[in-house]
C-alpha cells in the first residue's frame, strides 16, 4: 500500500442506515483530533514571526506541564509504596 493510500483509508467513514449526519459528525471528530481544523485555521492568514515563535514556546511549555502532571499523578496514584504520603 502506498502512505498516502493509508492516509486516505484512516479518514474514511463509512455511513451505516443512511445516516449521514452520524457519519459527518465522526469524520469531523477524526478531523478535530488529528489537529486538521487548527492547521487550517492557523493556515488561513499570514502568522508573523514573532507570532509563531510565542505559539511555539507555548506548546512547548504546556507540553513540559502536562508531562510533569502526568507524572505527578502516576506517582500519586502508585499502590505499591510503604508510606501512601511520604513526608507528611
Amino acid at each position: 500500500m502506498h502512505l498516502r493510500h493509508t492516509q486516505f483509508i484512516a479518514r474514511t467513514v463509512l455511513v451505516k442506515n443512511g445516516n449521514v449526519d452520524g457519519a459527518v459528525s465522526v469524520l469531523n471528530r477524526i478531523l478535530s483530533n488529528e489537529g486538521v481544523y487548527t492547521h487550517y485555521r492557523r493556515r488561513m492568514y499570514y502568522e508573523k514571526p514573532w507570532q509563531t515563535r510565542r505559539r511555539v514556546n507555548i506548546e512547548i511549555c504546556k507540553a513540559i506541564y502536562s508531562e510533569d502532571m502526568t507524572n505527578k499523578i502516576s506517582f500519586t496514584m502508585r499502590k505499591n509504596r510503604e508510606e501512601a504520603w511520604p513526608g507528611c
